[in-house]
C-alpha cells in the first residue's frame, strides 16, 4: 500500500528523501505522523528514523531549506530536531533498540534496524512506517497489522504486553492517553498487561508521567482517561489524593455522592467550554479536600465544611508532588479552588452589593473562569434542578456586571497606597500602615465610602486619628 501526500508535505519529504539518498541512509517516516495521516487528523510533527547517523541527516536536510533553520542536536540520545516555517517540526533519530532495567528510569539504547525500531514502539498503530527510499517511496511498512487496528479502533502492543510495558512502563499511560484522545478500545490482553504491570510506573520520572497526565486532561473527554487510570491501578500510584475521593459512605440512611466520579463529570462539563489546561486542573482539584473534611452530623447528614480552604492549601503541595509549575498557573488553580463555593452563596435572596464587590475583588480577571467552573460543578441528574442553578448563576453574572460597571472593582487598586500613608504620618513599614490599608479596602468594598481619592484620603486621616497618629507637616 502506498500513501499519497499533499504538495506541501511532498515539499519537505522530497528534501528528506534526497538527503537520505545522498548520505546512503535507509530512512522512514514513522509513528504519530503516519497514524494521524491515515486517520485524517491534522499534524505538523514528523518523526524520521534512519538506519545510521540521524544527526548528519538532520544537518543535511537543514542545508536544503531556505531560510536555513537551526538544528538542535542531542548527541547523547542520537536525536536532532528541526523547526521549519509554517509550524513544521521535524525530528530525526537513528533506528535503535532500547530497554529499562528493573530499577532504572533511564533506558539502555543500542543501534538497530527499522524492524528493531518498530518492535520498540508502544502500540501497533504507532509502529507504522512509510519508506522514503526512491524505489519504495510512500510504501507503508506495517509488520503488526497496525492499519487494521486503526480501522477497528483497537489499541494493542506489538510485542506481548508484559514485555512492552516492562521495557518502558510509561507506555501504559500512553496507551490510556491514546484511548482517551482517539476514542479507541484497549485490546483485552493489553489492558490486562497494564493492570498487571501498574506498579512498575514508579520507576518513571515524574516529569514524563505528568506530561501524559496533562495530555489526558486536554482531551475532548478527559474523564475517559482518568477512569482508565483509576481502574488499572495507575492513578493510585501517581495521584493518590484523587483516588481518595472515590466511594460513598452511608450512615443512618444518609449517603454522600461519589466525589471521584463527580469530579470527572465536572471536568467533562468544563471541557466542553474551554481548552485551558489550568482551568481543567482547577476542576480536578476543586473538591480534593473533601476526604479530609468529611463529617457526619446527626440529624443533618454529611458535611464537608471548609473543604475549599483546605483544598487551596493542598494545591501547592500537589503541584510540587506532580512537578507542575509553581508559578502563576498554580496560584490561579489555588484561587479557583478557594473561591468555587462563593458564587453559590450569592444565588440567595437579599445579597448585598458588598458581597458582590468582594467576589469581584477576590476573583479579579479570573471571574469568568470561576463562573465556568461553578456552572460545570452542577452535576445533578435532575434537569429542573440543573436549570434552576444555571439560572441563578446567570443572575449572579448580571449582578456582578451591574456592580462592576458602577464601581470598577475588578483589579481595583486603592487610590491611597502604603507609600502615601507612610508619608502622611511619617511612618516606616509597620502594623499601623497595614491596618489603615485594610480598613480603607474594606470601607470601599462595603460601600462605606466611594472609590475616589478625596474620600479615601479623608478616611485615611480619620482612621489615623483613631490610631493616635498625627499627620506630619508638608
Amino acid at each position: 500500500m502506498a500513501i499519497q501526500f499533499s504538495p506541501e508535505e511532498r515539499n519537505w519529504l522530497d528534501r528528506v528523501a534526497a538527503a537520505a539518498q545522498e548520505l546512503g541512509l535507509e530512512t522512514y517516516l514513522v509513528g504519530g505522523f503516519v497514524r494521524d495521516k491515515l486517520l485524517s487528523r491534522p499534524t505538523k510533527d514528523a518523526d524520521f528514523v534512519c538506519v545510521g547517523d540521524a544527526l548528519a541527516l538532520a544537518q543535511r536536510v537543514a542545508d536544503t531549506l531556505k531560510p536555513r533553520p537551526a538544528v538542535s542536536l542531542f548527541k547523547t540520545f542520537g536525536t536532532a530536531h528541526v523547526q521549519w516555517k509554517d509550524g513544521w517540526d521535524l525530528e530525526f533519530v537513528g533506528a535503535r533498540r532500547e530497554s529499562y532495567q528493573s530499577d532504572s528510569r533511564k533506558p539502555t539504547v543500542v543501534p538497530g534496524t527499522i524492524q528493531d525500531d518498530q518492535l520498540r514502539r508502544d502500540l501497533t498503530i504507532n509502529a507504522l512506517a512509510i519508506s522514503l527510499d526512491p524505489d519504495r517511496f510512500g510504501e507503508l511498512v506495517d509488520p503488526f497489522n497496525g492499519l487494521q487496528d486503526l480501522q477497528d479502533k483497537i489499541l494493542r502492543t506489538p510485542l506481548p504486553p508484559a514485555q512492552t510495558f516492562t521495557d518502558d512502563p510509561l507506555r501504559m499511560m500512553r496507551t490510556i492517553r491514546f484511548a482517551t484522545q482517539l476514542g479507541f478500545t484497549i485490546e483485552e490482553g493489553t489492558w490486562e498487561g497494564i493492570c498487571e504491570q501498574a506498579d512498575r510506573i514508579r520507576i518513571i520520572s515524574q516529569e514524563r508521567i505528568t506530561d501524559e497526565l496533562n495530555k489526558i486532561l486536554l482531551a475532548e473527554k478527559p474523564s475517559v482517561g482518568l477512569d482508565l487510570l483509576y481502574r488499572s491501578g495507575l492513578l493510585e500510584r501517581i495521584f493518590p489524593q484523587l483516588v481518595a475521593l472515590r466511594g460513598a459512605e452511608y450512615i443512618d440512611g444518609h449517603g454522600h455522592k461519589d466525589n471521584f466520579y463527580h469530579t470527572l463529570q465536572v471536568l467533562d462539563n468544563l471541557s466542553r467550554h474551554t481548552t485551558d489546561l489550568w482551568l481543567r486542573w482547577a476542576a480536578v482539584l476543586h473538591d480534593i479536600a473533601k476526604p479530609q473534611t468529611k463529617r457526619f452530623e446527626k440529624g443533618h447528614g454529611w458535611t464537608f465544611h471548609g473543604h475549599e480552604v483546605v483544598g487551596g492549601r493542598m494545591v501547592p503541595k500537589i503541584f510540587t508532588q506532580l512537578k507542575l509549575p509553581l508559578n502563576e498557573h498554580m496560584r490561579f488553580v489555588r484561587k479557583l479552588v478557594e473561591l468555587h463555593l462563593r458564587p453559590i452563596s450569592l444565588t440567595k435572596e437579599n445579597i448585598t452589593d458588598s458581597a458582590i464587590r468582594r467576589l469581584l475583588f477576590d476573583a479579579g480577571d479570573d471571574f469568568d473562569c470561576l463562573m465556568l467552573l461553578c456552572e460545570a460543578d452542577i452535576t445533578s441528574k435532575n434537569k429542573q434542578k440543573v436549570n434552576r442553578y444555571l439560572s441563578n448563576f446567570q443572575l449572579v453574572r448580571e449582578r456582578c456586571r451591574e456592580v462592576e460597571e458602577s464601581d470598577q472593582i475588578r483589579n481595583w487598586q486603592p487610590p491611597i497606597t502604603g507609600e502615601v500613608i507612610m508619608q502622611t504620618f511619617g511612618l516606616s513599614p509597620s502594623k499601623p500602615v497595614g491596618i489603615i490599608k485594610d480598613s480603607l479596602k474594606d470601607a470601599m468594598l462595603d460601600g462605606v465610602i466611594p472609590n475616589t481619592y478625596e474620600a479615601a484620603h479623608a478616611f485615611m486621616l480619620e482612621k489615623g486619628k483613631e490610631l493616635g497618629l498625627t499627620p506630619v507637616s508638608s
